[in-house]
């Protein structure tokens, strides 16, 4: 089995979910008492949000590039960043080491693909929304994506940041993040994508029903790294269990 790096801390609410559903998708393929082999390097997220915020990305990519070092060096095979922002430096982060980052926009954008989704609605921070490189990459797989207006990017700002990130889930805050979800099927989206790792705190794949995929970054970019993690010799043994459990019928359970 292969040996997952995880670069956490981006909330850390997030990553305690991708800990828990590797775990549970390499239990589920191998059974008994299986889990998987991880290393976590948990950041403290406070300096690189205030550097996000600041516009300061050099900040970040020293940060997570020591951190990519770190985990390669304690034997990491592959890595992910546990943030879906964080990726706007992920060619840097990629360029600090010799192991593979699994990038989660790929993830999203392959399951679009299996899901027949043609244009991505996308749900994040600002950051993520308002700069091009997540659009970029879901655009050279030949989706179409669509960003919420200005105040919807600035209601999902404050609601991930002020609330989600700090394990706080409000009833009017789904409502508001819901409201933004028919703009956006309204505007022509086929398919809902959580680009950021808390949201599925407040929409959970499992229990929304929007009558269109909601691809849930954190829980694909996770589902992903289960797979790598199984050698080709285990993985030819249960090829099917980890991906039958995401339910490719409506209410669309990723």
């Amino acid at each position: 089995m292969k040996t997952v790096g995880l670069i956490g801390g981006m909330s850390w609410q997030s990553t305690l979910l991708y800990y828990r559903w590797i775990n549970e998708d390499v239990q589920a393929a191998l059974g008994g008492l299986r889990s998987a082999r991880i290393l976590l390097d948990s950041l403290d997220f406070a300096p690189l949000a205030r550097a996000q915020a600041e516009g300061d990305w050099n900040t970040a990519v020293r940060t997570l590039a020591e951190s990519a070092r770190r985990l390669e060096a304690a034997g990491a095979d592959f890595l992910l960043v546990c943030a879906n922002t964080m990726h706007r430096v992920a060619d840097d982060v990629q360029a600090s080491v010799r192991i593979p980052l699994v990038h989660i926009a790929d993830t999203v954008a392959e399951a679009a693909l299996a899901f027949g989704v043609a244009n991505v609605g996308l749900l994040g921070t600002r950051a993520t929304l308002e700069h091009d490189f997540y659009s970029r990459k879901l655009e050279s797989f030949g989706l179409k994506t669509t960003v919420p207006e200005a105040d919807d990017r600035a209601a999902l700002d404050r609601i991930i940041f002020e609330e989600l990130c700090r394990g706080i889930v409000r009833e009017e805050s789904r409502a508001a993040v819901l409201a933004a979800v028919e703009t956006l099927l309204g505007r022509g989206a086929d398919g809902i994508a959580l680009a950021c790792t808390e949201l599925g705190l407040l929409l959970n794949p499992e229990q929304t029903d929007l009558g269109v995929p909601l691809l849930d970054s954190a829980r694909l970019h996770a589902r992903k790294a289960a797979r790598l993690a199984l050698d080709d010799a285990l993985l030819n043994a249960v090829e099917g269990i980890i991906d039958d459990r995401s339910d490719a019928a409506p209410p669309y359970k990723i």
